[in-house]
């Protein structure tokens, strides 16, 4: 099975846990997501099976999109209502200051990752040493916030919040960390907060429209002709993102049967190899099809030949 399958992730599973649901459902051993989604954290979650695991890496480097529930007054260790209580103000923020805070948070930035974090710290990952209540230092590293939003303030009068909460929703680049994003909220408020809830409403060209959720993957039907062997239900084929309709926004070109050969090949695609012109504008990355329209696998334009040479190859 090649493509992506867009989960809509329960709360209590790791995304790891997903995966190895995913694989034993679905029959196939290559499968990995696309972005880690932490235990509390739902929502989407696309998995790349088959030769679809080869596009991993341009398929995680996406912003995201997600919707914060945060709880003012109270800090823990993991940054969530998951871990242990560290502190506790009981103080909350005005409206006001909750907004132009927020707002100081938009543009790029340096942020520090959560020590309960799958990053890795000398071959391990840092959770292993937050575990352990051994020291871990974890470098800030550059990241994005495109758009930030307050949804919600439990001090609003329609707010069907608990106190001392509020609501937002923001788009960030890969690599953010939404529970270092509260934790440092409410230092900048001086009241201190801890994520409360997390949704994933998008991830890159994948959004909840296209999510389903695990127990629905769930489907299978036994194998006429092997009792004791189980393969996946037709009808998940229809719940994959097939490789061609993947990373949209690259440029494609069609080859032709002898640019085929030359792709299978890893040689450079010649124009005359192409059916069609080449891409017009500059691109860093683009879509190799074959006549029928799949993806046959992604090419670096070569500027001083004109040529396009296949990087990543899916026959």
């Amino acid at each position: 099975m090649d493509g992506v399958l867009v989960i809509d992730k329960p709360e209590g599973l790791t995304s790891h846990d997903v995966v190895a649901a995913a694989r034993r459902i679905l029959g196939e051993k290559r499968i990995g997501h696309t972005g880690t989604l932490d235990p509390l954290a739902t929502g989407v979650l696309p998995l790349a099976c088959g030769r679809a695991t080869r596009l991993v890496r341009f398929l995680t480097a996406s912003d995201k999109d997600y919707d914060a529930t945060m709880l003012f007054g109270v800090t823990t260790d993991t940054l969530d209502v998951t871990g242990e209580e560290t502190s506790r103000s009981g103080r909350a923020p005005s409206r006001d200051a909750l907004v132009t805070a927020l707002r100081a948070f938009e543009g790029e930035q340096m942020q520090a990752p959560p020590a309960y974090s799958a990053k890795k710290v000398g071959g391990r990952r840092a959770y292993e040493f937050a575990r352990r209540d051994e020291p871990v230092e974890l470098a800030p590293v550059r990241v994005r916030v495109a758009h930030i939003e307050l949804l919600a303030f439990a001090g609003d009068p329609s707010s069907s919040l608990g106190a001392s909460r509020c609501r937002i929703a923001l788009t960030c680049s890969a690599g953010f960390y939404v529970r270092s994003l509260v934790r440092d909220l409410g230092e900048r408020l001086g009241t201190g907060a801890t994520l409360e809830a997390l949704r994933r409403t998008r991830s890159g060209d994948f959004t909840l429209d296209e999510a389903v959720d695990l127990d629905d993957v769930g489907r299978k039907r036994l194998d006429p002709s092997d009792s004791g062997s189980r393969i996946p239900d037709p009808a998940l084929e229809t719940l994959l993102i097939p490789l061609e309709k993947l990373l949209p926004a690259f440029p494609a070109v069609a080859v032709t049967a002898e640019g085929l050969i030359r792709v299978s090949h890893g040689q450079h695609v010649r124009p005359a190899d192409v059916a069609g012109p080449m891409p017009a504008s500059p691109a860093e990355w683009v879509r190799l099809l074959d006549g029928s329209g799949a993806l046959v696998g992604l090419a670096t334009p070569r500027p001083a030949s004109g040529s396009l040479h296949p990087e990543v190859v899916l026959i």
